[in-house]
């Protein structure tokens, strides 16, 4: 039996959302002036501009990463994981994943997020693996700082080589799904490429392009 392997991007691609933005969204949305250190009103936009900016490639995954994460110094764990379990699936997601399955497909999903929403939707997606960063905690609020395997540009390469030696999978039998410029470096380990409702980058470097909000899409190009 051949052994074959789908890897998708978590952020705007099994959710539909990017994770960070929710988050301050949500805090910006119900600031009611108590001690608790919610990040300061307005910061929603800036965080949003700094996201688009590192998922069209102009600026460096680490770094964006870093800075958007450092706002979040003081915020509760529990807000955090509250937010995180409440995410928005992408709209086909449960299907595109039994379906692969049902095909033979491992399915796994790297993010450039965080753990606290990859585990939780693992589940509920039935997900055979999930790779993710960590947010550092001390005494139950958030410390500011960010660590884990998918800090860089090339992470999702990294691990995607890593995850087809372990499975002993070839290219040719690979599928790799994202949006943003992070996801690039595991496209090149993969014959199916596809760009969903990608970025401009993203879209240059696919086998496939879906436009539409629909997961379910992927499967007719999957034999």
């Amino acid at each position: 039996m051949t052994n074959k392997l789908a890897v998708f991007d978590f952020d705007s691609t099994l959710m539909d959302g990017e994770t960070l933005e929710i988050i301050v969204r949500e805090l910006d949305s119900c600031r009611v002036g108590k001690s608790v250190a919610y990040p300061p009103q307005g910061l929603a936009e800036k965080v949003r501009a700094i996201t688009d900016r590192a998922m069209r490639g102009e600026l460096d995954f680490f770094e964006s990463l870093t800075e958007r994460v450092s706002y979040l110094k003081g915020l509760p764990i529990s807000k955090v994981d509250e937010i995180c379990h409440n995410l928005p699936l992408m709209n086909g997601a449960e299907t595109v994943v039994k379906g692969l399955q049902e095909k033979g497909y491992k399915v796994v999903c790297f993010s450039g997020g965080f753990r606290n929403a990859t585990i939780y939707f693992s589940k509920k997606l039935g997900l055979d693996g999930e790779f993710a960063n960590i947010l550092h905690v001390k005494d139950g609020l958030l410390t500011g700082q960010v660590g884990g395997e998918m800090m860089f540009n090339i992470s999702k390469g990294e691990m995607l080589k890593r995850l087809q030696k372990l499975l002993d999978v070839e290219e040719e039998n690979t599928l790799a799904v994202g949006d943003g410029a992070n996801d690039l470096s595991m496209f090149k380990y993969a014959s199916k490429t596809v760009a969903f409702c990608a970025k401009p980058i993203v879209k240059e470097n696919a086998s496939i392009i879906i436009e539409e909000k629909d997961l379910c899409k992927i499967l007719n190009y999957i034999n």
